[in-house]
């Protein structure tokens, strides 16, 4: 109840209740909250979310329309302890049907490719890039997302991926040159801090939405926001 009541002041601070003029919805703003919450951790099709609420599958649709984009996280900020923070950035693919959003990539499976900024220390998620189709480097991916804007002053740990883009890498290994023994051991300290991440994305993954996304356009966009944001309110309660 804590980490909901979180969410559903988030969203009534952004204007979720609308200017209360018109046809009224047939539904309160803490259901309709609710709604959207569900629709994006079990991912059912609008008609089978409708019998559960009392409202058609078009009602559905249009409450997720409205209050998904509220949902999103806030614009990332330059933390004033900058120089002593440590953030982690990787990409995932995520499965989605929109042929104008993601592209054929790994298993041959439409996916789009979402970089993601999580903090070492809390495990929160910091920001989340617009996604981009799957085929496309994590340099790349990184480079077009103007992420790394937002941090400058803080450590950024990256993988192997992410050569030349101005993060911490582990070291590579050189044609006939094994690594030094200092390099085996930053490349272990590296690859401890850097699963963080993979847990965060684990956890974000248990909301069915980023397992196979069905909405089109910017909603693949809106999901990954609302997830991050619902999975640091879940930490921080």
């Amino acid at each position: 109840m804590t980490r909901f009541s979180g969410l559903l002041k988030v969203v009534r601070e952004r204007g979720g209740n609308g200017t209360l003029r018109g046809r009224p919805w047939s539904l309160p703003l803490g259901e309709r909250v609710l709604m959207v919450a569900v629709y994006y951790r079990t991912n059912l099709t609008m008609r089978q979310l409708g019998p559960l609420f009392g409202v058609s599958s078009s009602t559905v649709c249009r409450v997720i329309q409205r209050l998904g984009p509220l949902f999103a996280l806030e614009p990332v900020s330059r933390p004033s302890d900058a120089p002593e923070r440590m953030w982690i950035v990787d990409g995932t693919l995520i499965p989605v049907r929109d042929r104008g959003v993601g592209t054929s990539s790994r298993d041959y499976r439409f996916s789009a490719n979402v970089q993601v900024i999580v903090d070492a220390e809390t495990r929160l998620v910091v920001a989340a890039a617009r996604p981009v189709p799957g085929n496309t480097a994590d340099a790349r991916a990184w480079r077009d997302s103007g992420l790394a804007e937002h941090c400058r002053g803080v450590t950024v740990l990256g993988d192997g991926a992410y050569i030349s883009t101005g993060l911490v890498v582990p070291h590579r290994k050189r044609p006939g040159r094994a690594l030094l023994k200092g390099e085996e051991e930053d490349n272990a300290a590296h690859r401890k801090v850097r699963a963080r991440v993979e847990h965060v994305f684990s956890r974000m993954k248990n909301y069915k939405i980023l397992r196979d996304c069905r909405q089109r356009g910017d909603g693949l966009h809106h999901a990954v926001q609302a997830v991050a944001r619902m999975h640091n309110l879940a930490l921080a309660a």
